[in-house]
């Protein structure tokens, strides 16, 4: 049987950390053996209460260009030229402060982490022509790691729109750019059509069958319905999509309880876990923030607050434990969603087993 489909998972993810020099220009390699310039960059200050910052090669990596999963403000909101930026470089993270001290991702002695995506192929499908979807979509895609950064232009009313990943999303992340207040609308199989989460927020699933009109995404396109923060009438969207790869990537879900294990099949380099079923902070772990011991803690991605210290989860060699973390999947009630990235396949395509921590 095949163990993956990807042996090198450092070809397409990566995370990095740094401590900031409070420098106007910086750039910070990827830790990685294989080099990647990274197609959608995700920065979070860990020592202090500091938005996050995300930026991805499609929307263009530019001053204006940053938004924030804590908050629901449009595309450039986050107010980057005096809080700094990044951008994309050939085998990492180039740093940016603008007007003045970076505190985004770069405020001297501060602690930070970037956690980095590949997609790579550009992607572009008009509709008309090619009979797919209702609407033109383009961006950046890999077929091979199941992640594509898919761009287009609302409608206000039911629409489909191309993909590009040969494979049915398991995660879509949804954000109107041009709108102040559009939430970050996000899709995940385990929740179902009828119902949404919101990245910024700590609420449980929402009914909302008009997101996706209450459709699921096919291995060619997806559908939206005529909700804004999906498909605002002649607004610019962005859609962070996301199929599952055997051995690299993992979208799914886990009765919550203290402790428990969930089986990725992958040694993990992240993890985003939230509980749909009730109110709860989306928590986000890495294998690089605390090595090289256990137990790991996490950020919030929908709140700008500090790295936290009292909620605890393992990553081992085949999955994730959760220890103490009410709200992110511990306690003893409800179902928690997550989504994973691999440091290494439980074993490789040789046949070859990775190490624990």
């Amino acid at each position: 049987m095949a163990y993956t489909t990807i042996d090198d998972s450092e070809a397409y993810f990566q995370c990095v950390t740094w401590t900031g020099n409070g420098s106007n220009a910086r750039t910070i390699t990827l830790p990685g053996t294989t080099d990647m310039q990274p197609d959608f960059i995700w920065v979070k200050n860990r020592t202090d209460a500091e938005d996050h910052c995300l930026m991805d090669v499609v929307r263009t990596f530019a001053v204006d260009k940053a938004m924030r999963s804590n908050g629901a403000d449009e595309e450039g909101g986050v107010g980057t030229t005096a809080r700094g930026w990044v951008q994309a470089t050939s085998d990492g993270v180039g740093c940016y402060n603008g007007s003045t001290n970076a505190n985004l991702v770069n405020a001297s002695s501060d602690l930070y982490v970037a956690w980095n995506w590949k997609a790579g192929t550009s992607f572009s499908n008009d509709a008309s022509s090619t009979s797919v979807g209702s609407i033109d979509s383009a961006g950046s895609v890999s077929t091979a790691a199941g992640f594509s950064i898919m761009s287009y232009t609302g409608t206000g009313s039911t629409a489909t729109f191309a993909h590009g990943l040969g494979a049915v999303p398991k995660m879509i992340i949804f954000k109107n750019r041009t709108v102040g207040g559009s939430q970050w609308d996000t899709y995940h199989h385990n929740v179902g059509t009828a119902h949404r989460l919101y990245l910024e927020a700590t609420s449980a699933k929402a009914s909302a069958t008009n997101f996706i009109n209450n459709t699921a995404p096919t291995s060619s396109v997806i559908t939206v319905g005529d909700a804004t923060h999906t498909n605002g009438d002649g607004n610019s969207h962005i859609a962070y999509c996301f199929a599952e790869k055997q051995g690299y990537s993992k979208f799914g879900s886990f009765v919550a309880s203290n402790p428990v294990f969930v089986h990725c099949g992958f040694k993990p380099a992240f993890v985003m876990i939230k509980r749909h079923t009730a109110t709860g902070n989306w928590h986000m772990l890495d294998n690089k923030r605390i090595l090289p011991f256990n137990p790991q803690d996490p950020l919030y991605a929908n709140a700008n607050t500090a790295e936290q210290t009292d909620d605890h989860y393992d990553l081992v060699s085949n999955g994730f434990v959760v220890r103490n973390a009410a709200g992110g999947g511990g306690g003893d009630s409800g179902t928690a969603i997550f989504m994973a990235f691999a440091e290494s396949p439980f074993v490789n395509s040789n046949g070859v087993p990775t190490t624990a921590r």
